[in-house]
């Protein structure tokens, strides 16, 4: 086709039939105005290029449109045009510049723009606003102030798009304030800019600002559009602006009409902010709905532990994509429903939905939990099989879920092979090491972390505390415990006063925890009781009865149903040989109601998680398990061990 009109535009004459035809400027103008495709562009481009025609600024043009076109084009194709060009004129410049920025090659798209300017071109304000938005995306804060500058003196500082582009180069560079000064000190503010100024507000964490901004828009009567309610909606959500939310639902309901998308907006907001009824009334009426509304609503129910419900929808929900079945599937290990997680994903195998890394993480996260080792060799052969993206989240979930279920030499393994090493992924080794008794490795590490320069959290004095524990490395844990706050400005938490107290205790030191835990600041009752039921176990140990029983008396005040301490503390009289004692806190419990939680464990088998609980006989191997137990038993009875449970109460 592109050849039969080639003919019939180009010129003949009768005196010289034979003669190679040549293409004329106007016939390669309509050539390219029929141009369909890369192919055919390079037809017209080789005809060019042996004719006259190349040093025509107009058809160069024409030619570099097609190739910088984000359908039809080829950017690889366009840089190649633009190098062979002796003088690229502003056009040209400003298309390749436009192209490269939005296939996000910031870099080069700064490179284009310099380049440019040291050939003596003048940019205008199709050019800047792209500029700036690389600077921004880059971080480029000096260069920005350049460029802005150079805006200054081209006298482009108050074109719409170049003003807006600035606001928002600033605020993505973090100098929020010149932003700000940049939006006050516009004459004539657009739509486009207010939303430019709350959404930057929003970019850097200041809600209650760009709240404000959006109040000053309502008093300058400016009407927002989908884009200002959806980016307010955003804003509303961190500081719990229900009240703001409502009104931005009215005024979808009066003014807008509805959108999917302001629809999605609202509904996410209702939901974090508590008000779930809202959200499934708005829900149910919604004249459509995307994978996104069913997202939202179901992800709701989960975080505010309503599971049933979540899975109810979750079942009705006529489309699921990988993000539903993902919400679902976290809401379970979320609230440690750990078999109805692995049951959902084997649901989704057999759906052939492919779990994308957020998948993966949640499952990692279950087999931790469960100690499900061959479950999580499974998940990680699946991720490495289907390429997906092993980041710093997956492999400090995988890191975790090898540490808890013992497997430490392969988490330290996938440790090693993590280049950029972040906070959760030193923290995931050091606190496996610490479980798996290896207190040495995990103090190691600890100052590894430090010398790398990366920031421990409070998760990861967890972790040194809790190896210094396993270790019985006193000093070196009164020592982290102090440098928490002195080093790092991190207050400890009633879990580090914890592991303190464990480390104090599991060292006979019971006097010494005791204070800790009294002089614990802002300690309330409720945070004091299970410090206490720590020590509790340690008294035990190193038969301090007297302190045993105060510690008792304290925490049973404050829970009265807890079997736990009860237990203990008829565990302490019965190490002391009181067997009264023992007789009247087992006398008590069955008074109060209070039940001991049977126990329960589990081991996995060929794949295969089997668990056990007390009391319970279904079992389909009983008899060789209970065969097993009475044979522990007897040896336990050799070594004299005293289960206080057997006592008779009559």
């Amino acid at each position: 086709m592109l050849r039969k009109l080639s003919y019939l535009l180009l010129p003949t004459s009768p005196s010289t039939p034979n003669r190679r035809r040549r293409l004329t400027k106007k016939a390669c103008i309509a050539l390219l105005q029929q141009c369909k495709s890369m192919k055919q562009l390079k037809q017209i481009h080789g005809q060019v290029l042996v004719t006259s025609l190349f040093q025509s600024r107009d058809l160069v043009d024409d030619l570099m449109a097609f190739c910088t076109h984000p359908e039809s084009g080829d950017l690889s194709y366009a840089r190649k045009l633009f190098d062979t060009l002796p003088d690229p004129s502003l056009f040209v410049h400003n298309l390749l510049i436009k192209a490269l920025s939005k296939m996000k090659f910031f870099l080069k798209v700064i490179d284009l723009f310099f380049r440019m300017r040291e050939k003596g071109l003048l940019p205008d304000n199709f050019a800047y606003p792209f500029v700036l938005k690389a600077m921004g995306s880059l971080r480029m804060v000096s260069e920005g102030r350049k460029v802005h500058g150079l805006v200054v003196k081209s006298g482009f500082e108050f074109d719409p798009y170049t003003r807006n582009s600035l606001v928002d180069m600033y605020a993505e560079t973090g100098e929020i304030e010149n932003a700000r000064s940049l939006f006050d000190e516009t004459p004539v503010r657009d739509l486009v800019l207010w939303n430019v100024m709350i959404a930057s507000y929003v970019k850097c964490g200041r809600f209650e600002e760009a709240i404000s901004v959006y109040r000053r828009m309502e008093r300058e009567s400016i009407k927002p559009d989908e884009a200002t309610l959806v980016t307010t909606l955003s804003a509303c959500v961190p500081i719990g602006d229900l009240e703001l939310g409502k009104n931005i639902h009215r005024h979808m309901d009066e003014e807008l009409g509805f959108s999917i998308t302001l629809g999605n907006a609202l509904l996410d907001m209702y939901a974090k902010c508590g008000c779930l009824d809202a959200a499934r009334r708005l829900f149910d009426t919604m004249p459509s709905r995307n994978v996104i509304s069913w997202t939202i609503v179901v992800s709701g129910y989960v975080n505010s532990g309503q599971l049933d419900e979540a899975r109810e929808l979750f079942t009705k929900s006529p489309a699921k994509d990988v993000i539903l079945w993902t919400a679902m599937i976290n809401g379970y290990v979320q609230y440690n429903r750990f078999e109805e997680a692995m049951a959902l994903f084997r649901d989704m195998q057999l759906k052939r939905m492919k779990p994308d890394k957020f998948t993966a993480v949640a499952l990692l996260t279950c087999c931790a939990s469960l100690g499900a080792l061959e479950q999580g060799k499974w998940i990680h052969g699946y991720i490495k099989d289907n390429k997906l993206q092993v980041d710093t989240v997956v492999a400090t979930a995988l890191i975790d879920m090898y540490a808890k279920c013992g497997y430490i030499e392969k988490s330290l393994e996938i440790f090693e092979r993590v280049v950029e090493k972040d906070t959760a992924a030193w923290t995931a080794i050091i606190c496996g090491l610490a479980v798996n008794g290896q207190t040495s490795k995990a103090l190691a590490l600890f100052l590894d972390m430090e010398r790398a320069g990366a920031k421990p959290d409070d998760i990861t004095f967890i972790g040194v505390l809790s190896a210094c524990s396993h270790g019985g490395l006193v000093d070196e844990g009164r020592k982290q415990f102090r440098a928490m706050k002195e080093v790092y400005g991190i207050e400890p938490k009633v879990e580090h006063y914890g592991c303190l107290v464990d480390l104090l205790g599991r060292a006979g030191l019971l006097d010494e925890a005791e204070k800790l835990i009294e002089d614990m600041p802002n300690g309330s009752e409720k945070d004091v009781s299970p410090l206490c039921g720590a020590l509790l176990a340690a008294c035990r140990v190193h038969g301090n009865v007297e302190m045993g029983e105060r510690l008792a008396k304290r925490v049973i005040k404050q829970e009265t149903g807890n079997s736990g301490m009860h237990t203990l503390i008829a565990n302490i009289y019965a190490a002391a040989s009181r067997w009264g004692e023992v007789t009247k806190v087992r006398r008590k419990m069955k008074d109060l109601g209070v039940k001991k939680t049977p126990g329960c464990s589990s081991i996995e088998v060929n794949g295969q998680l089997c668990e056990f609980v007390v009391g319970n006989s279904t079992h389909p191997e009983k008899k060789e398990v209970y065969w097993i137990l009475d044979n522990i038993s007897k040896h336990m009875d050799l070594e004299a061990y005293i289960d206080t449970d057997d006592i008779n109460l009559t």
